[in-house]
């Protein structure tokens, strides 16, 4: 029979439940000027898009698909530089392994199921946000045109491009900033939730209503990485995403889809 100072002794030997990470996995100042930099490239993009976009060559249109993987690799590289400083490696940023066949199948799987996931969140997003009316449809197909390939040497162009972005950009997004906000707040729903915010505020040429739908998307990727405990379906399903949208836009394009 135990005595009262055995249990207190046992009790007091139980291991308390785990604290918050609160290790920063790159220095402070480097994550505020990383946000600086995608908010000033939002700003300008929105401003120069527009006018640079209108009424592209093929050879233009190319020109900014390519500067776009170019400009996804610098923000990579800083992000990198960021994370190094500390230790920490992008291998350990996206998480998980595929040591079998069936790991990867998976992954797939979940990619292909979060890509119909997505889509349903974009399209309930855009009618909470007022997106829907006809005002709005008529914006969107300017955004279309203005995005759209009008070949299909630009179609295979803009899917390779959707590839690096799917990659690169849950890497930069919910690997880096998502887990940065996270260790700074002792939150991880709150790095989701700024990580999001940050996703959706870079891109600015969309407008704050698509933002605002942009941020949803970003919460939803956020939710994929969290229960997965990875970044590799996310990424998949981010690079299907967009590069479905690239095909819908030059359906649009071609006039093989007929828009309200």
């Amino acid at each position: 029979m135990q005595t009262q100072a055995e249990d207190a002794t046992q009790s007091s030997s139980v291991p308390d439940a785990p604290a918050p990470d609160r290790k920063l996995i790159a220095p402070l100042w480097h994550t505020v000027l990383f946000v600086l930099l995608l908010f000033a490239n939002s700003y300008f993009t929105a401003k120069s898009l527009p006018r640079a976009s209108a009424g592209a060559s093929p050879k233009q249109r190319a020109f900014e698909y390519l500067f776009t993987i170019g400009w996804e690799l610098v923000l990579l590289l800083i992000v990198w530089f960021g994370i190094r400083l500390r230790g920490v490696t992008l291998r350990e940023l996206v998480g998980g392994r595929w040591k079998r066949v069936e790991d990867f199948l998976l992954d797939v799987g979940i990619a292909g199921a979060a890509v119909v996931g997505a889509y349903i969140v974009v399209l309930a997003a855009s009618f909470a946000f007022g997106l829907a009316t006809r005002e709005h449809i008529a914006e969107n197909k300017k955004l279309a045109d203005m995005l759209a390939p009008s070949s299909l040497r630009l179609l295979a162009l803009f899917v390779v491009m959707s590839g690096f972005a799917g990659v690169i950009e849950e890497i930069l997004f919910r690997g880096y900033l998502q887990k940065q906000f996270a260790a700074l707040t002792g939150k991880l729903y709150v790095g989701v939730l700024l990580q999001a915010v940050v996703f959706g505020l870079g891109h600015g040429y969309e407008g704050w209503q698509r933002m605002a739908v942009i941020v949803c998307l970003g919460c939803f990727f956020a939710g994929i990485a969290v229960l997965r405990k990875s970044l590799r379906p996310g990424m998949m399903a981010h690079a299907m995403f967009d590069s479905l949208q690239g095909l819908g836009l030059y359906a649009i394009k071609k006039g093989l889809v007929r828009t309200p």
